[in-house]
């Protein structure tokens, strides 16, 4: 087994790359079609990482992503299974393919929105749409008795 690759994106602008050693596999028989092999081959994967005692990510790093993965953590451990494929190899192409996306994605940093009041225009022309719908409302009323 090869070690991972993670593509550079926000959070991790040089990539990342994770020691097989520190990726453990493991094989099983994978549920739905297969024909005649299907109850011989283990081509289940399920991939698993600890966060915790990696070496490829920095402090900051490895925060980001506890806090962003958290309900997918067994404790600091991620695991990913993938038997889509009647191949384990496929199967285990798929399983990196998703723990290096999972990655990607939870170390981008998060961006918090800065408040901002309305403009003095937007508030007229709500006040304005406001006052517009009801006359359109009140049009429809019926006539009273003294109109």
């Amino acid at each position: 087994m090869d070690d991972l690759r993670v593509l550079p994106g926000p959070g991790a602008p040089r990539g990342l790359t994770i020691a097989a050693h520190e990726l453990d596999e493991r094989f099983s028989r994978s549920s739905g079609p297969g024909g005649q092999g299907v109850n011989t081959t283990d081509s289940r994967v399920q991939l698993s990482f600890d966060i915790g005692t990696t070496t490829a990510l920095d402090e900051t790093q490895r925060a980001r992503v506890l806090r962003q993965l958290q309900p997918r953590l067994s404790g600091t451990v991620l695991t990913i299974s993938a038997e889509e494929h009647r191949s384990q190899r496929q199967n285990r192409v798929a399983a990196r393919t998703r723990l290096a996306d999972s990655l990607r994605e939870a170390l981008v940093p998060e961006v918090s929105r800065r408040a901002t009041r309305p403009t003095h225009g937007s508030r007229r022309r709500r006040l304005a749409e406001k006052h517009q719908r009801g006359e359109t409302k009140a049009q429809r009323r019926r006539p009273s008795a003294h109109d």
